[in-house]
Formats: structure tokens, C-alpha cells, sequence
């Protein structure tokens, strides 16, 4: 298994730090407002990526970390009128919301920056020490002659990276210093540290949280290309820095932005979609298969026509899905003259799949592989095959989905009967205010008949099987 590194700038064959085990972390939100697409392709792929570790047996130990305190957080809440940890809890709960609405769950553990400040303090402190911190008026800075490697990650030379200034201030060693603590300013939220109440610096955060739970090296770090600089890069002088243990990680791993007509995503463009607004559109499913098409250190544009042709995709795939999961029921036990071609067939797409993955995580020809399995178990439905021959299909499909997402749960009767009861206990609440009586009755009189008890009360309408 092959994976590509932008600090080497190669695919180097992956092999985990200690054993089987990874150790994986990601940049998560800055939560000030609703997330979007741009931020779903990062996390669709990194989900993508971690399943895909546990399938081929790795144990993968998944952290991302959540901004819940940032200049951009203050700034929108006091535009909003609220306390700025007000705002980040509540887009904290509408990120959960929207990651779980796209079927991602393969995050071990969500750190929040504004829980870890402890950590964050120490590793200043350490920082200091060691002569590569000093304070300015309550500030602290990074300072980035200390750090000879700086600009190893982004291939700058420090003399191109002092182009970038960075928390400008006058009084700072050198133009490129980056702020680690930033004192108190009125109206603001603040903690106690030994250089006066003041909050952490926003590259602080990952290095605390990633070396309290992950140690000094780990396996895999991930985010998006813009935070190759100055986000990045600041986080390895920091933590080799403050540990002494290079490297921080063993790859580097980034996704490419999501455009929209050719201009990235971005809210301070103002030409985002929502996660949110996508999925009242789109399901999970579709948006998942949307951005697999492209691999992820490729850019993607935001394309409806593509999306509607995912929907048809999606659609096919659930339906063969479906269909043999309905043909498995009554598929007779003994081989069918069809069984050795059609196995043959997928064990061999099955493999292909894998091999796909296997070069850094190739989804579009792992997606054309999982397209050929579906022409190849549609031409073979009309024809008799064996439970085994099924199983084995039907496994194929629901192994490539346990990376990628796209099939739907096939309900059965049991599992959608109580939703129907709901429905029709709805409807006759809706005829009971329209003083349609003789029909709400009659939906009360038809249930009872298959064992469906309506209890009616003030405050909710219950419904209990007799």
C-alpha cells in the first residue's frame, strides 16, 4: 500500500509507526458559522481514508480537534450579539448534525481547543525555555530563526516565508513570527497563564492536543492544501521544537478545495453551499459518490449535472442491492451453471478494488470498479444463481460500501411498519381538527383490526399494539 506525502513530495509504501497501528489526526471546524462543502469533501475523504485503514486490518485511532476559540469566532459573535462560546456550542452541535447526516463516523475522539488550554499553556512554557518563545507586552511569539527547518513542509526558503506576515506587530523579532498566546483584550475571553490572562494562538492548539493524545510522532496528519502554510508549518516547529522527537508526522496527507465555477468555496467569498442546504437537495449517499469521483488531492468543482448523475448511480446501485437481497429469500442452495463465471467475475473486481485503494487511496478507479460490479450483477439477476454465488455479490457490495457509503439500509416490513402506523396516526389528527370525524374514526376502526391500539390524550396521541 502506496500513499502519497507532501512533505517528500512521493508515494512512500505505508507502514505504520508501532505495528498495525495508526494514529491518525485532522484539522478539524472553526466553528463561527454553519460548515460547507468545501468542508464536507475534506471530511468525506478522510472518512473514506480511515475506513478504508480498518478494512485492510490497520487500528486506527482517529482524533480531530474543533476551534471553538478563534478571532473569527469573536468577530462573528459580537456581530451576532452573543457570547462567542455561545455561538461556537451552538455550531458545534449543527457540525455533529452534519457530519453525522453525511454518514460520517469513523472519528474516534472530537478535542475542543477550549478544553485542552492546560496543555497548551505547558507546551508554551516548554517553548520558552528552550529559547524558542519570548513575550512581547503579554504576547507570545514563535520565534522562527530558532527553527532551521522552518518551511520544510510548504518547500519555501525562510527569506520567501517572511513574505508573509503574520500577526503583524512592530515589535516582533522577525516578520514571520507567529503568535502562540495572545493577551487579554477587553470584552474577550481570557485564562490565566504565567504571562497574564490572554488565549492560545490558533497553531498552538493542534500541537497540544496531538502530542497529549497521540505522543510525539504519529502516523497520518490531514487537512486541507491551504493549511500547508502558515497552519502546518507551524505546528512541526512547535511540536519538534517543544519535543525534541522528529518527525511530528510520518505522512503528511491533504485534500484539494472544492470550487465553484472555478473560485474555491470559501465564506469570505460568499459563494458556499451549505452542508445543510446540500443535503435537502442531495442524500448522504449521493454527495459521498460525488466527491469519491475525484481523488482527493485533486481539486473539485462544485457540479450539478454531475450530482444528478451520481443520483442515477446511487439509485442503480441500491437497486441491485435490493434486488439481490429479495433473490437471496428464495435462491435455492445448490450451484447454478452460472456460479463459477459470475464469482470469478467479482473476486476479481473485489481485488481491483482494493488494488485501487491501495495506490494512494484511488477512489475514481475504485468507483469504476464498483460501477463494473453493478453491470456485471445486473446481467446476471435475470439469471439463476445459488445462495453462495448471492452471499458472495452481495458481500462485495457491502465491503466496497463499508468505505464509501452508498447504499441505503434495505428496510424490511418490521422496520417499516411502526413508521406507516406513525403516518396514518398523523393523518387522522390532521382529519380530527378539520372535524372530519367519520374518516378519522374509520382510520382508528381499520387499525384496531390488526391489533393497533390508538390512545388519545391531551397532550400526545400514543398508539400501542394490543
Amino acid at each position: 500500500m502506496r500513499v502519497y506525502d507532501t512533505k517528500t513530495r512521493e508515494l512512500r509504501e505505508f507502514t505504520p509507526l508501532k505495528g498495525n497501528r495508526v494514529r491518525m489526526f485532522v484539522c478539524g471546524p472553526t466553528v463561527y458559522d454553519l460548515s460547507h462543502l468545501g468542508h464536507a469533501r475534506t471530511y468525506v475523504a478522510y472518512d473514506v481514508i480511515a475506513k478504508y485503514l480498518r478494512l485492510r486490518g490497520y487500528s486506527v485511532f482517529y482524533l480531530m480537534n474543533i476551534t471553538d476559540i478563534d478571532d473569527k469566532i469573536i468577530a462573528r459573535a459580537a456581530q451576532l450579539k452573543m457570547s462567542p462560546f455561545e455561538l461556537s456550542g451552538r455550531m458545534t452541535e449543527e457540525f455533529h448534525r452534519d457530519i453525522r447526516a453525511l454518514k460520517i463516523d469513523s472519528v474516534n475522539l472530537f478535542a475542543k481547543a477550549s478544553e485542552h488550554i492546560p496543555e497548551m499553556i505547558a507546551q508554551i512554557t516548554t517553548l520558552i525555555d528552550k529559547n524558542h518563545a519570548y513575550g512581547v507586552n503579554g504576547d507570545i511569539y514563535y520565534d522562527i530563526t530558532r527553527f532551521p527547518e522552518y518551511g520544510q513542509l510548504s518547500h519555501q526558503k525562510p527569506e520567501e516565508l517572511v513574505k508573509h506576515r503574520i500577526d503583524p506587530n512592530p515589535a516582533k523579532r522577525n516578520p514571520g513570527d507567529f503568535a502562540l498566546w495572545k493577551k487579554n483584550k477587553p470584552g474577550e475571553p481570557a485564562w490565566e497563564s504565567p504571562w497574564g490572562p490572554g488565549r492560545p494562538g490558533w497553531h498552538i492548539e493542534d500541537t497540544a492536543i496531538t502530542v497529549n493524545y497521540l505522543g510525539s510522532s504519529y502516523d497520518i496528519h490531514g487537512g486541507a492544501i491551504e493549511l500547508i502554510f502558515p497552519h502546518h508549518e507551524a505546528e512541526i516547529a512547535q511540536a519538534e521544537a517543544a519535543t525534541g522527537v522528529k518527525p511530528l508526522v510520518n505522512f503528511w496527507v491533504h485534500t484539494g478545495v472544492l470550487t465553484i465555477k472555478g473560485q474555491k468555496m470559501s465564506k469570505s467569498l460568499k459563494n458556499y453551499v451549505s452542508i445543510k442546504d446540500a443535503l435537502e437537495k442531495y442524500p448522504a449517499e449521493v454527495l459521498r459518490l460525488f466527491f469519491a469521483l475525484s481523488h482527493y488531492r485533486s481539486p473539485v468543482d462544485y457540479d450539478e449535472e454531475k450530482l444528478d448523475q451520481a443520483t442515477e448511480n446511487v439509485k442503480s446501485l441500491n437497486r441491485a442491492y435490493q434486488e439481490m437481497n429479495e433473490r437471496l429469500a428464495s435462491a435455492k442452495t445448490e450451484k447454478a451453471s452460472e456460479d463459477e463465471d459470475f464469482t470469478k467475475r467479482v473476486d476479481e473486481l473485489l481485488s481491483a478494488f482494493h488494488s485501487a485503494m491501495d495506490e494512494d487511496f484511488n477512489t475514481p478507479q475504485a468507483i469504476a470498479t464498483l460501477m463494473e460490479l453493478l453491470k456485471h450483477a445486473n446481467q446476471h439477476l435475470s439469471r439463476p444463481l445459488s445462495k453462495e454465488a448471492l452471499n458472495k455479490a452481495l458481500y462485495a457490495f457491502e465491503t466496497v460500501d463499508s468505505v464509501f457509503g452508498f447504499l441505503k439500509k434495505v428496510e424490511k416490513a418490521e422496520d417499516i411498519a411502526p413508521r406507516v402506523i406513525d403516518i396514518l396516526v398523523d393523518i387522522r389528527e390532521e382529519l380530527r381538527k378539520k372535524k372530519e370525524f367519520a374518516l378519522s374514526d374509520s382510520i382508528r376502526q381499520r387499525l384496531a383490526t390488526i391489533g393497533v391500539l390508538i390512545e388519545d390524550s391531551p397532550r400526545k396521541v400514543k398508539w400501542r399494539l394490543a
